[in-house]
């Protein structure tokens, strides 16, 4: 019989945590959960959201979204955690990518849902602002909503464009309103 690597060993047991924790319907508490670091475990989530373990990506997608109900940041640092197992992965740019955004109402009383590609959904607002970071070099615009706890999507081209199509100017800026409050993606002056 041959001996499994023990890195593997843990992200099945990672797997079968998270299974277990998705048993109850919800997401678990990880927040609550704080064991001594195990060790690093060669995942990696790719900037367009695509999840790879050993250098391969992971194409179930029941285990990425098990994987990504355990994720946990501190600050820069990206853990998948247990109540008793906490191992360190890589996150490219942000954990999740939209997929999608969907609009209800207009002007200050708009609404955008998004989605991400593992299904969380998130209302922008002031529980899940969005926030716009520019690029040194090439001035490009990324924007960002957090989804949960201190787990942030970067908001996808497609939903990037209806978010522009959707957009109003206010105090002189380019943005969207949403949930009551108006996120500034762009000073206005750049846009005249």
């Amino acid at each position: 019989m041959r001996k499994q690597n023990p890195v593997t060993q843990s992200a099945e047991s990672l797997a079968r945590a998270a299974k277990e924790a998705a048993q109850d319907r919800g997401l678990p508490p990880v927040h609550l959960w704080n064991p001594p670091l195990s060790g690093d475990i060669d995942i990696r989530i790719a900037r367009d959201g695509t999840w790879y373990h050993e250098g391969g990506e992971i194409r179930r997608e029941a285990l990425v979204r098990l994987f990504s109900s355990i994720l946990k940041r501190e600050e820069d640092a990206y853990f998948l955690v247990t109540p008793v197992e906490k191992w360190r992965i890589t996150v490219e740019d942000a954990p999740f990518v939209t997929e999608d955004v969907e609009a209800t109402g207009a002007g200050a009383a708009q609404v955008l849902r998004f989605t991400t590609q593992v299904g969380d959904q998130a209302e922008a607002g002031p529980d899940h602002p969005i926030r716009v970071t520019r690029d040194p070099e090439t001035d490009e615009p990324t924007p960002y909503i957090l989804i949960r706890s201190t787990l942030e999507a970067r908001i996808d081209r497609k939903s990037f464009y209806r978010m522009i199509d959707l957009g109003d100017h206010h105090d002189g800026w380019f943005g969207v309103w949403s949930g009551g409050r108006f996120f500034a993606m762009i000073p206005s002056e750049e846009l005249e």
